[in-house]
């Protein structure tokens, strides 16, 4: 039984190369979108199984068509496909029910892996940022306060953390040593129970810091 997929981005290059990647295998590209608005309106019209979404798409760009679709069809999942591999990017895809994040560069086979592992409803892809993302946000142990308050100076680091900025970059906007971020974001870490930038960006996002 083949896979229905909607292919979701503004390069038409791009959209050629996917689907001759996809070629030849069990996944059937059934209708394909230059923008996020085309992109909501053919899931709901062809009802696919899986849709490849491109995260910078002119007009309603990928994160906010992946809420639409999320809202309208609850039982479409959706792979997050970007050149960039962004904290930001994917603590929000996190945020809005992705299946999964994959790097352009992927190869057919991590490709054809997330689809067929989203259709199939199973975890993201081992290769995969989401399911190293989620799997370590949903096995993590509730603090008595999940709500842990930080410091005005840690949330503004925090902010700049979601935003993708290195610790150099970071320690330039806040015009403060690199060493001062470093102990920032380890005491970051600590307090909301994290292990890294981009599990504190997904934390940063779902309470809306970002």
């Amino acid at each position: 039984m083949s896979i229905k997929v909607v292919i979701a981005d503004d390069h038409e290059v791009v959209r050629r190369g996917l689907n001759s990647l996809l070629a030849g295998s069990d996944v059937k590209v059934v209708g394909e979108a230059s923008d996020g608005d085309e992109a909501v309106k053919l899931t709901k019209k062809l009802n696919p199984d899986v849709v490849l979404l491109d995260i910078r798409m002119p007009g309603k760009d990928g994160l906010t068509a992946l809420e639409r679709i999320r809202a309208d069809r609850p039982d479409v999942k959706v792979v997050m496909l970007s050149t960039f591999d962004n904290p930001t990017y994917v603590a929000r895809a996190v945020a809005g029910g992705a299946h999964d994040y994959i790097l352009k560069g992927a190869s057919r086979a991590e490709l054809l892996g997330s689809i067929t592992g989203a259709a199939a409803g199973q975890l993201p892809m081992r290769a995969g940022e989401l399911r190293r993302v989620a799997t370590t946000m949903a096995n993590r142990v509730a603090a008595p306060d999940p709500d842990i308050p930080l410091t005005q100076r840690e949330t503004q680091v925090l902010r700049h953390m979601a935003l993708g900025l290195s610790n150099k970059e970071i320690a330039q906007s806040l015009t403060i040593s690199v060493e001062t971020v470093k102990e920032h974001v380890q005491n970051i870490l600590r307090k909301i129970a994290v292990s890294d930038r981009t599990q504190a960006a997904v934390w940063a996002v779902r309470r809306g810091l970002v």
